[in-house]
C-alpha cells in the first residue's frame, strides 16, 4: 500500500448537490424546495420557539424565582483552615492569599468544621454561632 494509492471506500464520499444548474441535473428549476410555502423562499426558516403564531410555550408558562449572582461570591471557611493560617488577625484579604477563598469573593463565613487551639481575631468576616463559641473559647474575638 503506498499513499498516492489511498482511497476512501465505496459510498463514503457524496458529490455536491449543485442546485440551480438546469433540468438535466434534477435540481433545477425550484431546486429541491418544491412550490410555495414557507420553506421554499430565502431566509424561510423561522426563529427558535417559534410555534406557528401560536403563544410559545416559554412565553405561557409563568415567570418564577430569582437567582442571585452575587450568592455564589460569598464562601464558607472552615474553622480548621482558619486555624492553620499563620496569621492572628484574619480578614477576607488574608484568605484570599491565602487561597482558601476565590479572588472575586465579596464576603467570607467561618462555620464550625474541626478545631482551634490558638487565639485568632477575625476581622470583615462573618462566623456561625458554633465557629464563634468555638473562637471565643480558643480566646479569639470576632470584629465586624
Amino acid at each position: 500500500m503506498k499513499l498516492n494509492t489511498v482511497q476512501p471506500a465505496d459510498g463514503a464520499r457524496h458529490e455536491r448537490k449543485r442546485v440551480g444548474r438546469g433540468i438535466g441535473s434534477g435540481f433545477g428549476k425550484t431546486c429541491g424546495r418544491g412550490h410555495k410555502g414557507q420553506k421554499s423562499r430565502a431566509g424561510g426558516l423561522h426563529k427558535v420557539g417559534f410555534e406557528g403564531g401560536q403563544m410559545p410555550l416559554q412565553r405561557r408558562l409563568p415567570k418564577r424565582g430569582f437567582k442571585s449572582l452575587t450568592n455564589a461570591r460569598n464562601v464558607e471557611v472552615r474553622l480548621s483552615e482558619v486555624a492553620g493560617l499563620p496569621v492572628d488577625e484574619v480578614d477576607l484579604s488574608t484568605l484570599i492569599q491565602a487561597n482558601l477563598v476565590r479572588r472575586d469573593a465579596l464576603s467570607a463565613k467561618v462555620v464550625l468544621s474541626g478545631e482551634i487551639a490558638r487565639k485568632v481575631v477575625l476581622k470583615g468576616v462573618g462566623a456561625s454561632a458554633g465557629a464563634r463559641a468555638a473562637i471565643e473559647a480558643a480566646g479569639g474575638s470576632i470584629a465586624e
